[in-house]
């Protein structure tokens, strides 16, 4: 996640309250709260989801183009914002450039394999669109698994089957 500690460059400083530092991090702090609608064990932060946060906003990207759970996603950010005192902070929608797998928080990697999705392995994105590289099943650890779906239950992920314990779960599709 990046975070902006400046004001935007366009408020001439000394006409403009001071933006401390401080307020930056705790709206960062609030958003690590927010959990993903489809998958509350990680949050929205945890996902890579938050792109950046300044004084007046919060960039984010959904993690598929079209991803159902966006305006969730946004609500729940907003409902948050707003209760800690922060109704002045926008949320921006932004596309380009695309979600990776790889803004995927080694926090939020662990918290998904709890919750019985596989994550792709970090910098796999682009090499692996297909997933071919067979994904190692949360429940067992075991690597003897196959793509059953590429249609999982929600768009980000594909359906998987491990070998070894006959266990189905969703792996997210690396991109």
């Amino acid at each position: 996640m990046l975070v902006s500690k400046t004001p935007n460059p366009l408020v001439i400083p000394d006409r403009a309250p001071r933006i401390r530092n401080d307020e930056i991090d705790l709206i960062a702090e609030i958003l690590r709260d927010v959990p993903d609608p489809e998958i509350p064990a990680v949050s929205v932060v945890d996902l890579g989801i938050v792109r950046d946060i300044r004084a007046d906003s919060v960039a984010i990207t959904p993690t598929y183009t079209g991803c159902p759970a966006t305006i969730a996603i946004e609500q729940s950010i907003r409902h948050a914002l707003d209760a800690a005192g922060f109704a002045h902070v926008r949320i921006e929608t932004t596309l380009s450039p695309p979600w990776s797998t790889d803004w995927i928080s080694d926090d939020g990697r662990e918290k998904l394999r709890a919750y019985g999705i596989a994550p792709p392995p970090r910098g796999s994105g682009s090499s692996s669109l297909k997933n071919e590289t067979p994904a190692e099943c949360p429940r067992c650890g075991s690597t003897q698994t196959e793509e059953i779906s590429r249609f999982g239950s929600t768009p980000c992920k594909a359906l998987w089957r491990c070998r070894a314990c006959a266990e189905p779960f969703d792996r997210f599709k690396c991109h």
